[in-house]
């Protein structure tokens, strides 16, 4: 009895107490966890050499979890070297981590310095703006993330990443890609880049053509070191890249705005004075319309009589679902002065971030060096594992897969912003984009909107930012798919649209309204039968509605009349309700209407008013 006591003694002297804490739900597994624990507590001096750990017995019992998870994990750790295990006595830190170069600072922890320099006179460019929107680093946790260019985890392609990974880990393959130097790309990588992603742009590139860059972030800032100096006249897109006009701005180059249409960059003669031209033609940042061919042929008609540079951002070409999508800039007659910068679908960025530049070779090798003196070139196995991905075609179906669903996701937010924010709409979306732009009431500014959407687990983006001139569009804000589930679209947008119309001054004040300015259900029926209703819909097309005296209602949009849809309407009480079959949720919606001239107004049950249109009363042609 004793000897048990005096045993319990040592014991306690010689074993820690182990704070260390699992948990089920964790990312990694619970080995995974008691190993790094461990380590950390090692590295902190909780485990300090000469004192046993505590035993796989006794450390399961502690956490809950079987004996054999803690021996498989305290058998890594053997491996490793962090522990030593002595026969008959126990598991033991490694003395030897104690007695390196670093080991008191391991053990001490770091020492805090006990006053702070004064860095605001040696800090250059402090100011600078970042590149995009800010949003919480939890988007994901919030209900409706309307988040242009955040993607939603359920988007990564988990599988065929891990089997290139595995692929890329192989003898072999190490053998081939951890060969280092200063101006590395990998071949293989550079190979797949040469002949199947640029060959669907229309380009043709040699090797020495291509460069692999961190991003299509390095790859502008590259560009741009290369090509601007102080006093360089850039013309940049209005609205446009907010990265480039800042880039601009820390070279010291003069800024040119060029403004943007339906179409594009607008080629006109105030191009003229540029030196360089940024543009970014696939998918115009931010509103994602696309360069149209006659644009793009004057753009380098110009470039080549005026002897500019232009820089051609193809910025999210991976998923570019365009039918017949017009060649890249670089690939067309007068290409040659074309720096073309791309990346691989951002989907892949949490995994890894990397882009490529194409440019003739003496602008390459400059780029090169220029990497060189900054950051190397980007990690060799990452650049391997993507040019498995490639080789394979797991990244081909990938972006297939992307490209459907983010269709439907945008067909959803179309069908949403039909039904609860028509007469919002700003901007109708690009083929192939993936946003809409919303324009809100005058007098609301879209950086409250967004403050108080957040509040309501709502994200969007407003759009000032993305003008030089910030004083304009204040109440103009984006709404992408790229992060929100198709099956949250719908209840995100009527959510927006409830809080959008209760700020709406205009909605407030048609909202106190007398009950006598409605139609009342006698004046429904004779103003409603036989007659038309002319409006648009969100992406622009013309809208015909048919008021038939039977009830039946049918609808024709499309400048060729190309959607149909028919349904029904009927007065209740003072409301006059429609149902389609297939339009608005093929869902019965009753308002109160109020007819002023040629203007149909509706409203909504709280009086505030949804959408308005062109009245045609029957007798009379639409």
């Amino acid at each position: 009895m004793r000897r048990r006591k005096t045993r319990s003694i040592n014991q306690q002297r010689t074993e820690p107490q182990a704070g260390i804490r699992v948990s089920a739900a964790a990312a990694v597994s619970l080995q995974s966890q008691i190993r790094q624990q461990v380590i950390e507590h090692i590295l902190a001096g909780q485990f300090p050499p000469g004192q046993r750990l505590p035993s796989s017995r006794k450390l399961s019992l502690q956490l809950g979890v079987a004996r054999n998870t803690v021996l498989l994990a305290y058998q890594g750790l053997i491996e490793q070297g962090h522990l030593i295990a002595r026969a008959r006595s126990g598991l033991y830190l490694n003395e030897s981590l104690a007695k390196g170069p670093n080991a008191e600072v391991r053990i001490g922890g770091p020492v805090r310095p006990a006053a702070r320099a004064d860095w605001s006179r040696h800090l250059r460019n402090a100011g600078a703006q970042l590149s995009r929107q800010q949003y919480p680093s939890n988007w994901q946790g919030y209900a409706y993330p309307f988040i242009e260019g955040c993607f939603d985890r359920s988007l990564f392609p988990g599988l065929e990443w891990r089997h290139a990974s595995r692929a890329a880990l192989t003898p072999r393959q190490i053998e081939r890609w951890s060969t280092d130097s200063e101006e590395a790309d990998d071949p293989q990588l550079i190979h797949e880049i040469r002949t199947k992603l640029l060959p669907r742009r229309g380009i043709s590139a040699s090797a020495d053509e291509i460069m692999v860059t961190a991003g299509a972030e390095q790859a502008l800032h590259l560009a741009t070191e290369l090509l601007v100096k102080r006093g360089t006249s850039v013309a940049v897109e209005e609205p446009g890249h907010v990265a480039m006009r800042e880039l601009v701005k820390q070279h010291r180059g003069k800024l040119l705005l060029q403004a943007v249409d339906d179409s594009g960059l607008i080629v006109s003669s105030a191009l003229d004075r540029s030196e360089v031209v940024y543009v970014t033609p696939s998918h115009q940042r931010p509103t994602a319309v696309t360069l149209s061919l006659e644009r793009r042929t004057a753009l380098l008609d110009k470039a080549r009589e005026r002897e500019f540079v232009i820089l051609e951002d193809d910025v999210d070409s991976a998923i570019n679902y365009l039918e017949n999508a017009p060649p890249a800039l670089r690939a067309l007659p007068g290409g040659e002065r074309v720096v073309y910068m791309s990346d691989f679908s951002r989907i892949l960025a949490p995994a890894v971030r990397l882009g490529y530049l194409v440019a003739d070779p003496e602008l390459i090798a400059a780029a090169r060096r220029l990497r060189t003196l900054y950051s190397r070139h980007p990690p060799l196995i990452s650049q391997r594992i993507l040019a498995l991905l490639l080789a394979s075609g797991d990244y081909d179906v990938a972006m297939l897969r992307l490209a459907r669903l983010f269709r439907e996701r945008l067909m959803a937010l179309r069908d949403a912003l039909n039904h609860y924010l028509q007469r919002f709409i700003a901007i109708a979306p690009a083929r192939g984009g993936t946003t809409y732009w919303v324009r809100g009431p005058k007098g609301i500014d879209a950086t409250d909107l967004a403050r108080l959407a957040a509040q309501r687990g709502i994200l969007i983006e407003p759009v000032a930012p993305y003008f030089a001139r910030t004083n304009r569009h204040r109440n103009l804000f984006r709404l992408g798919i790229t992060g929100v589930p198709l099956e949250r679209i719908r209840s995100g947008v009527a959510e927006l649209a409830e809080l959008l119309r209760g700020m709406d001054r205009k909605t407030q004040r048609a909202a106190r309204v007398k009950s006598h300015r409605w139609l009342d259900g006698e004046a429904l029926r004779r103003q409603m039968s036989g007659a038309s209703i002319l409006c648009k819909t969100i992406y622009g097309h013309p809208c015909t509605i048919e008021l038939r005296e039977n009830g039946r209602m049918v609808g024709r949009a499309g400048y060729a009349d190309e959607d149909r849809d028919e349904g029904r309407w009927w007065i209740d009480g003072d409301r006059w309700f429609r149902q389609w079959r297939h339009w608005s949720y093929a869902e019965p919606t009753g308002f109160f209407i109020r007819v002023q001239g040629e203007h149909i107004q509706w409203f909504n049950e709280r009086h505030q008013l949804v959408d308005a249109a062109i009245f045609a009363p029957a007798g009379r042609k639409s």
